[in-house]
């Protein structure tokens, strides 16, 4: 799930937030919420701003 995450969010080209995200994948938002909690953990996104996620760098 965190892969298609973040595959989802580089496709994007922007920050976005989680509900698009589970939107654009077709799956249920908390389920989205949790695999952004372990990317954010590992270093893999960063939060620009409130409730939005991009990818790092």
């Amino acid at each position: 799930m965190e892969a298609k995450v973040l595959e989802a969010m580089k496709n994007a080209g922007k920050p976005v937030r989680p509900g698009e995200v589970a939107e654009a994948l077709g799956v249920d938002s908390k389920e989205v919420s949790k695999a952004i909690k372990k990317l954010k953990e590992a270093g893999e996104i960063h939060s620009p701003k409130r409730c939005y996620y991009a990818p790092t760098e």
